[in-house]
């Protein structure tokens, strides 16, 4: 009977030690201190055994027992200690927010200035990133033999397949396929579809395979706009650029325009924008000259309306095109471009 009562002993205790919650030590206290309980049964043999043996066995039992008892209120104990100090749960409190991210600041910025045109009833068109080199360059007054190509470092691709005029489609007209340059091309492909008057804006991707530095990259974002009309002149398109980078920035800000080249242009302008920071005083950003150069412009060559089997005779309209990077760079006082592409979200969590 003593070894029965050592073996069980330590069987106990160990079952008390690995229980894991209050429930595993209410169960271990039936099993072995209930009604029908291990322990409890070895108590009610004292009476089949003899006096002697009882007086050894009796208070032994009793001790291992209260043993028990000891042990397991003290598991208990420490169980109640911990989930006292553990913190409380108001389930009444509503969930934590699940972060859905946010825009990225080239997308806040393009949202901005299809806003503004569309204010200023400009419809907004969108156009093929893979292009034929007739829409990316012929048709804008830019033919295979114009030193002029040479202002574009233009990624080339070989598929044997070709764009189609008019559409996206693929056909065997035999012009070169690329990634375009600009995204004049799809004011040529809406010249070709739409009669005058309008004015629409092209925004969307293009490609330029140059060295990437704190201005450059390969690939990046334009803005181009297109107006065309009978009386449409230099005068309109001033009006329209000066409202725009009024409600862009919030504030009534100079325009500079000087002449410039561009091929699809005549006459071409450059158009620089009063510096946000400093108002035209002179700082770090306009390189202490109080302007900023923002983007080209000009009014829309006769050639590039003949191609689109308009009359310049009869219309006349202007053009321009500016990077959106270089807008969110200015708006935000962002120093590198390649900080739109880097992924970190350290930078893109800032907007």
């Amino acid at each position: 009977m003593i070894k029965k009562i050592e073996d069980l002993k330590l069987k106990i205790f160990k079952l008390i030690e690995d229980a894991a919650d209050v429930a595993a030590l209410e169960n271990l206290r039936v099993q072995y201190l209930g009604r029908k309980g291990e322990v409890t049964n070895l108590l009610k043999t004292l009476k089949d055994i003899s006096i002697e043996e009882r007086k050894k066995v009796g208070p032994q039992l009793q001790t291992f027992k209260k043993e028990i008892e000891l042990a397991l209120d003290d598991k208990v104990g420490k169980f109640m200690e911990i989930a006292a100090a553990a913190p409380e749960i108001d389930i009444t409190i509503p969930g934590k927010k699940i972060s859905v991210g946010h825009y990225h600041p080239l997308s806040i910025v393009e949202k901005d200035v299809r806003r503004i045109f569309k204010a200023m009833n400009f419809s907004v068109v969108e156009g093929p990133e893979i292009e034929s080199d007739y829409y990316n360059f012929d048709a804008l007054n830019i033919p295979k033999s114009h030193p002029a190509r040479d202002m574009w470092d233009t990624f080339w691709l070989q598929d044997g397949q070709k764009l189609a005029k008019g559409g996206d489609k693929l056909s065997a007209i035999s012009h070169k396929l690329l990634l375009r340059t600009h995204t004049s091309p799809v004011q040529m492909r809406y010249m070709e579809t739409h009669k005058p008057p309008f004015q629409i804006i092209v925004p969307g991707r293009v490609f330029r395979y140059e060295a990437t530095d704190a201005s450059h990259e390969t690939n990046f974002n334009q803005i181009e706009g297109l107006m065309v009309g009978k009386d449409v002149n230099l005068a309109n398109f001033k009006f329209v650029i000066q409202e725009f980078f009024k409600r862009l920035f919030g504030k009534n800000l100079e325009i500079r325009l000087r002449p410039s080249y561009f091929p699809f242009v005549e006459p071409g302008l450059e158009v620089d924008l009063q510096c946000v920071k400093c108002g035209g005083k002179g700082c770090n950003i306009c390189g202490n000259s109080g302007w900023l150069e923002i983007m080209g412009a000009g009014m829309v060559h006769p050639k590039v309306f003949e191609a689109a089997h308009y009359n310049p005779r009869e219309l006349q309209g202007f053009a321009f095109g500016m990077g959106l990077e270089r807008i969110a760079m200015i708006k935000y006082n962002i120093p590198d471009i390649r900080m739109f592409y880097s992924g970190d979200l350290r930078f893109i969590n800032q907007f």
